[in-house]
């Protein structure tokens, strides 16, 4: 159950980046100069709001708000704030960024690359060690994820070495993130969804003072939730939410490398959607390299157990 969760996150994480491409081409973010510099940011802070929406939603359903605020004042709750604050301030205004420069497709793929970076810091602090046919499979994926680089076909996007920066930003934000987060849940005092309504909460929150107090944007804010574009936004964010919930989830069962593994198949993911809603065919080169990446998530799956990983799971 645990790996089929972290192939769903990958799914719904393929949607929620093709759909918050379909929001970033609404008028209300190209129609002026200013308007195309703060999309990434604005519709970054609308996505994690409508996501804090839903954790809020979801929470209440469950009667879990006592213990979210419980949670948030131990040690491992500060240490979820401190991951938030990297996989959403600097993560996903990085995403976003790139999936406005460089479209959903090369975004997906890129930034893809950012579980090398973070089972590198899992194996340093939390001395998380893969078998060799996790490997193997993990090797496989991060070849294909090079190779689409280098196969496909096509100019390039004409703002590419910015989308690349933005890209490395989210890397390292995501990377940081997910073994942060890792650490927090260790404690068996914050689970997965606990960890997750602060995550959100933090993110929101900490855009909120940006956009609002430092930047003084209401009025840019208000305009886009004027439009049909806060729609698409909290249609991404509904994706976005639950892709989250099943990878925080497979994170605190099966550790940080193999969670972040089954992720990222949402690169082979994104290229099914981005057919199936924009009618983009997708190359020769980046289907091959799209199953490559599959097929090493599914091996270094095949490759682990449940128990294989120190978590707790209380």
């Amino acid at each position: 159950m645990g790996k089929l969760k972290g192939l769903a996150a990958g799914i719904f994480w393929a949607l929620d980046t093709v759909v918050i491409g379909i929001a970033l081409r609404q008028a209300v973010f190209c129609n002026t100069k200013e308007a195309v510099f703060l999309a990434p940011f604005i519709s970054t802070f609308l996505h994690d709001f409508c996501s804090c929406i839903w954790m809020l939603l979801y929470t209440g359903i469950k009667k879990g708000f006592g213990r979210v605020l419980r949670a948030l004042h131990t040690k491992s709750g500060r240490f979820i704030v401190l991951g938030a604050l990297f996989g959403g301030p600097v993560g996903m205004t990085g995403y976003v960024s790139a999936v406005k420069f460089l479209g959903p497709s090369y975004t997906a793929a890129i930034s893809a690359l950012y579980p090398a970076f973070g089972s590198f810091l899992a194996w340093i602090f939390l001395k998380e060690r893969m078998k060799r046919t996790q490997m193997i499979g993990f090797s496989l994926s991060l070849s294909g994820m090079v190779l689409l680089g280098l196969l496909t076909k096509g100019q390039k996007p004409e703002n590419f070495v910015l989308g690349f920066g933005c890209v490395l930003l989210c890397v390292a934000g995501w990377a940081l993130e997910v073994v942060i987060c890792a650490y927090g849940m260790k404690d068996a005092k914050v689970n997965n969804e606990q960890a997750l309504m602060i995550r959100q909460s933090t993110s929101a929150m900490s855009y909120g003072i940006v956009i609002l107090i430092v930047l003084k944007e209401a009025s840019f804010v208000i305009s886009v939730a004027a439009t049909e574009a806060i729609g698409i936004i909290g249609a991404a964010a509904c994706f976005g939410t639950a892709s989250y919930l099943c990878y925080y989830a497979t994170i605190r069962r099966l550790g940080p490398s193999l969670a972040m593994t089954l992720n990222i198949t949402y690169v082979a993911w994104a290229f099914i959607f981005e057919f199936l809603f924009l009618r983009k065919i997708p190359q020769a080169e980046s289907i091959f390299c799209s199953s490559l990446i599959l097929t090493g998530a599914f091996v270094t799956a095949y490759g682990a157990t449940d128990t294989d990983v120190p978590l707790k799971t209380g």
